[in-house]
């Protein structure tokens, strides 16, 4: 299975397109072969992305009050989690916030909004959101999403400076009536095509774990494929208490590995987005991944926090990998890193202190 991969990668690599029978073959890869995986899939991430990672930067504009059923979703009409509820930022709380992640090395700020889609008066919030930091920051990429677009916003968004727009068809169309009722799989889809239609890149993936099949996933990818989304986010399904799917775990870190290697697989030179749910599902195996995606999410989520940020960039810098973007980037070597002291042991054996165990 190893040479099959290898052979895989050479025949993506001359320009034979992925097989949905290729992306089964990966998902249902035994886990002695991962590493061989891995390595094909990396080869096609080397190819398109050398070593750059491209850090993004999420600010939650508004929180929770969503009139949708998602029943992935903490924000979702009818959940129970525990979230921070709020409305609209303001300009200069937003600027704030992503001024903290453009300092800590994001080259993207996603503006976030839950709602089913946003009105007049939102979208003009939005933009002048952008318009400003834009000012701020010239070359910052800004990605929105707000949910369902209607005729004419993707253009006002587009002429504010908005690079690209999120909005994820989350799962395959023939699960998708199976996770939420308030709107269809092709709203969803539609909302994607408008914003390409207004020229803004198309940035659309998926959640794994909602009970989908193998078949379902590789239906997920295809259709992303097809959709053109130039950045796929792939997030794992976080189960907050107090969603229909609390409790529900059926994700591996070696099973989150292989669903986006077979994302690599499929859409070989797109930027695939470790998303959420990666610090407690793929865990350890975060930086294997880092071999196959080429873009992460850096610090906190929507409603949940993430890893330390400083942990994310040593977690590339010690992977061989620079941030797109960054000196170390444009110079082609990477960044150092000042040598911490040994931690001198003060607990365990021969102390009162219980032990590192």
């Amino acid at each position: 299975m190893s040479d099959t991969f290898q052979q895989l990668a050479d025949a993506i690599l001359a320009g034979t397109p992925a097989t949905p029978d290729d992306a089964l073959g990966a998902l249902r890869a035994d886990d002695p072969e991962l590493m061989h995986l891995v390595a094909a899939a990396g080869r096609l991430r080397r190819a398109h992305f050398g070593n750059t990672v491209k850090v993004n930067y999420l600010v939650n504009l508004k929180s929770g009050l969503c009139p949708e059923n998602c029943n992935y979703c903490s924000q979702a009409l009818g959940s129970g989690a525990p979230i921070l509820t709020y409305s609209w930022l303001s300009k200069e709380d937003t600027l704030a916030q992503a001024d903290a992640g453009l300092r800590g090395g994001a080259s993207r700020v996603c503006l976030v909004a839950s709602g089913r889609g946003p009105s007049t008066r939102d979208v003009d919030k939005v933009t002048d959101m952008v318009e400003s930091l834009k000012t701020e920051y010239p070359d910052v990429e800004v990605c929105a999403c707000l949910g369902l677009l209607g005729d004419g916003q993707a253009e006002k968004l587009k002429a504010a400076g908005v690079d690209a727009y999120n909005h994820n068809i989350n799962t395959a169309e023939s699960n998708h009536a199976n996770i939420v009722q308030t709107h269809t799989y092709d709203d969803r889809v539609d909302t994607v095509q408008k914003a390409k239609n207004a020229g803004i890149s198309p940035c659309s993936g998926l959640i794994a774990g909602l009970g989908e099949s193998d078949e379902q996933l590789v239906e997920a990818l295809f259709a992303l494929r097809d959709l053109g989304s130039d950045s796929i986010p792939v997030n794992f399904l976080m189960p907050f208490e107090g969603t229909p799917h609390e409790n529900t775990w059926d994700l591996s870190p070696t099973r989150c590995v292989k669903i986006l290697a077979a994302a690599r697989l499929v859409c070989p030179d797109k930027e695939v987005r470790i998303a959420g749910g990666r610090e407690m599902h793929l865990r350890s195996l975060q930086p294997i991944a880092l071999h196959v995606a080429n873009s992460l999410f850096l610090g906190d989520y929507l409603t949940s926090e993430g890893q330390d940020a400083r942990a994310d960039l040593d977690m590339i810098r010690d992977n061989g990998f620079v941030v797109l973007g960054s000196e170390q980037d444009l110079r082609g070597r990477d960044a150092e890193q000042e040598p911490a002291d040994p931690a001198i042991r003060r607990r365990g054996a021969g102390t009162d202190v219980l032990p590192n165990a």
